[in-house]
């Protein structure tokens, strides 16, 4: 049914016999046009000069049998028109440019999951669906914000608040291509990362979206949001979920939270046109507002060197980390002082350079599994080193052990060491050893 009311839709206007607009890949956009062109488009767009409203496609069929014997080119012309007005419709539903980044952090989270070597199909594989699902999420979003988008001034245009494509059209699109991409995953990565793909969706449009008009909680909700999809990545490579794939789920999180309050800030009164409770609208000042983010900035601060000291990333990283992580914060810093529009579009702009800035250090930068484990073991044998007694207990074929005497213990009990055995260097064992 949807595809037939948007067909009907579509025809009518384009075979509209006033000619007073004409079509755009973008938009219809009203115009007024000079007799030449109105003779132009008219005869362009249907066999006759003044068509009737009855000469529109229905359920795939010409009511107008004239309209069958209309030139090729014609008919070519208005598919090419159609595929590219819903095409159009379609990239502003799914917000290409903010899936694009979804699936970015994605791939990053993926490449830093895969060890050694880096599996391309399954990469692509995994950002192709991260992006479906991306799409049918943002979809979602407008499908239940459609009465509070066209109340706001950069939102109006959208696809569904201008009439550009139906209701039930767009749901159709978003339950297919979320469908399509879950499953994807599902087969072509894991049912874990297909698993958090498949929450995030339910997260972002069934929970974030209606909270955004009951409580300023919502940004943390979305932040929550927003760090899912590198921790998918790091999934669907390896397979599991461990503490070093949380570093970049844990940078986005708090990146979100200085990035969206600036936003806020600026869009302060189309925010509250739309209906929206957020945390900014309660804060006339804006003092809290500018303090939250310039808290969030300096959680970022030790992630490099978590990184770093998790065997992560190479000391580099940390030191790139920390400078850009400051630059951040002294952005965040300025617009706490002085609470402007200009100083919360600075910071605004110093987090969209943050985060592209540190996925690509952690992607530069980053030890695969064979240099964690050298490193690793570099670090046991200087810390072995520096013991001045060592003796080596055998006992298993498989089981070798390093053992250095620490105390004799209470008295009447044997003296503890401490046993090398990896991963766990240096665990204290309790263990009879002759003196």
């Amino acid at each position: 049914m949807w595809r037939n009311s948007a067909t009907l839709s579509f025809s009518s206007r384009l075979l509209s016999s006033s000619s007073s607009s004409i079509f755009t890949p973008n938009a219809v956009v009203g115009r007024t046009l000079s007799p030449s062109h109105q003779r132009f488009y008219s005869s362009s767009a249907a066999p006759s000069p003044s068509p009737s409203s009855e000469s529109v496609i229905k359920l795939g069929f010409l009511a107008n049998k004239s309209d069958a014997f209309r030139p090729l080119s014609f008919k070519a012309g208005d598919a090419i028109l159609l595929g590219r007005h819903y095409g159009r419709c379609y990239w502003e539903l799914s917000k290409a440019r903010l899936s694009m980044l979804v699936v970015a952090t994605s791939g990053t989270g993926y490449v830093l999951g895969s060890g050694n070597a880096v599996d391309l199909a399954g990469l692509c594989c995994t950002c192709a669906g991260t992006m479906m699902v991306a799409a049918s999420a943002n979809s979602l979003n407008q499908v239940f914000e459609i009465n509070n988008d066209a109340k706001m001034r950069r939102t109006r245009l959208r696809p569904l608040p201008s009439g550009r494509i139906t209701m039930p059209h767009a749901v159709t699109w978003a339950s297919s291509v979320g469908l399509a991409g879950t499953a994807l995953l599902a087969c072509k990565a894991n049912m874990l990362a297909a698993g958090l793909a498949a929450s995030n969706l339910v997260l972002y449009a069934f929970v974030y979206t209606p909270l955004k008009q009951i409580h300023p909680v919502n940004t943390w909700v979305g932040a929550i949001v927003g760090a899912i999809p590198p921790l998918l990545g790091w999934a669907a490579a390896s397979g599991q979920i461990s503490l070093n794939g949380l570093i970049l789920p844990a940078a986005l999180y708090f990146w979100q939270i200085p990035h969206f309050m600036a936003l806020a800030y600026l869009c302060h009164d189309d925010y509250a046109a739309g209906g929206y409770k957020m945390f900014s609208l309660a804060d006339a000042s804006g003092r809290r507002t500018a303090a939250v983010a310039f808290r969030n900035c300096l959680y970022l601060v030790p992630l490099g060197f978590i990184a770093y000291d998790w065997g992560v990333t190479s000391g580099w990283f940390c030191l790139e980390s920390s400078l850009i992580t400051l630059a951040i914060s002294a952005a965040a810093f300025s617009f706490y002082r002085d609470r402007t529009t200009q100083k919360a579009r600075r910071m605004f702009h110093a987090s969209l350079l943050y985060l592209p800035v540190f996925m690509s250090g952690l992607l530069f930068h980053r030890l695969s599994d064979d240099q964690q484990s050298i490193m690793e073991n570099t670090d046991r044998i200087v810390g072995l080193s520096s013991f001045p007694e060592d003796v080596t207990e055998s006992g298993k074929d498989d089981l070798k052990k390093k053992l250095r005497y620490v105390s004799a213990g209470p008295q009447g009990r044997p003296p503890v060491a401490y046993a090398s055995i990896a991963p766990f260097p240096f665990l204290p064992v309790p263990s009879y050893v002759d003196q």
